[in-house]
């Protein structure tokens, strides 16, 4: 675990794969309640019959913004950003979906601190996300998620 406590500490990670987060299994369960919350409930996701007879996967699938959304649970494992009033998830710029999280699969998230700005007081991290499968080489996507934290002064 990464520990950044202000900017210059930020600073001092850029360019650098500052680690990985532990393991998470995609089940059905997370699936469905996702595909609820959402309300995108296409079959490919949540019915598994069709799925196992229909779908190039023979499974379901997780959904892509399902797999976005684990972003910042997976991103406090890997770094502990303290000393902040405040941090927005402010965007992810150049994201592309590799391919497809199939039920029960294991994902992690691989950080790359890209670039780190301030900008009058407000840092911005540039970090290179890519969310790695299990057994699998190719990720299922990688994208620039874009952070901005106030730190305390």
């Amino acid at each position: 675990m990464i520990v950044i406590n202000c900017f210059n500490d930020y600073k001092s990670l850029e360019g650098k794969m500052i680690g990985v987060s532990g393991w998470h299994e995609i089940n059905q369960d997370q699936i469905d309640r996702f595909a609820g919350a959402t309300l995108d409930d296409q079959w490919i996701h949540v019915n598994k019959d069709r799925a196992e007879k229909e779908s190039p996967f023979k499974s379901t699938i997780a959904h892509g913004y399902l797999t976005l959304a684990l972003i910042p649970y997976l991103w406090k494992q890997i770094a502990a950003v303290r000393n902040v009033k405040m941090e927005i998830n402010y965007g992810i710029e150049n994201l592309r979906f590799g391919q497809a999280v199939p039920v029960n699969s294991e994902v992690r998230l691989q950080a790359t601190v890209k670039s780190v700005t301030n900008l009058k007081g407000t840092v911005k991290a540039v970090v290179e996300a890519k969310l790695l499968i299990k057994n699998q080489i190719k990720p299922a996507y990688t994208g620039d998620v874009v952070f901005l934290y106030h730190f305390i002064e």
